[in-house]
């Protein structure tokens, strides 16, 4: 370590359309368990894994990503995926936060744990960081799932996936855009600030 401690930092990537109550309560968490410095919060451009809706903008994204962690010491939200353009790769990311003095802790949901291994270059993002996964939902089967995977990975690459340990939050941005569609409340799931954005802005209409 060069005679000086590591920075701790978490690195917490996704679509964020929009963000919710689940993601600051991951994020928190995420940064309390893991002991981090800092915890970067980055809204993809175009995700690898997932499509977008028609109209999806991604500086609304941003916004609200700012909207709904604004106050929370040590997160920063960063546009690193949006200015690079195209589709937001982890392994491009990682690859722009590395240092010297620098250990990454990468958030995973469940569904990203379970297909890790269909990432672009996800060998080498293993090798990049400390992989870590927090739960959205109370399901036995899943739970095997997640066991089962966890360990083929370990068995595979020496890669041990970290778990925070939190209250599930059963919650889902599709979800909320259908909501705002049909003219339902959304108040008990975004932060007031990001419910009110929305309002303004007429998104998800």
């Amino acid at each position: 370590m060069n005679g000086f401690d590591m920075l701790r930092v978490g690195v917490y990537g996704g679509t964020f359309a929009p963000p919710h109550k689940a993601h600051v309560a991951a994020a928190k968490a995420f940064m309390e368990q893991m002991k981090l410095d800092y915890l970067f919060v980055i809204p993809t451009n175009l995700p690898p894994h997932k499509c977008v809706d028609e109209g999806d903008d991604p500086l609304m994204r941003l916004k609200m990503c700012e909207l709904a962690f604004e106050g929370i010491d040590g997160i920063v939200i960063s546009d690193m995926e949006i200015t690079r353009q195209g589709k937001s790769y982890t392994y491009d990311t990682l690859k722009e936060l590395q240092r010297d003095d620098t250990r990454l802790f990468f958030l995973c949901g469940t569904d990203m744990v379970l297909t890790f291994d269909t990432w672009y270059r996800f060998e080498d993002i293993l090798k990049m960081c400390y992989p870590v996964y927090v739960r959205r939902e109370n399901d036995p089967i899943v739970t095997g799932k997640i066991v089962s995977k966890i360990t083929e990975y370990y068995e595979k690459y020496g890669v041990m996936f970290r778990r925070i340990v939190t209250e599930p939050i059963e919650m889902s941005s599709t979800d909320i855009r259908a909501k705002v569609k049909n003219g339902e409340d959304i108040s008990s799931l975004v932060p007031p600030a990001v419910e009110r954005f929305i309002k303004e802005r007429g998104l998800y209409r």
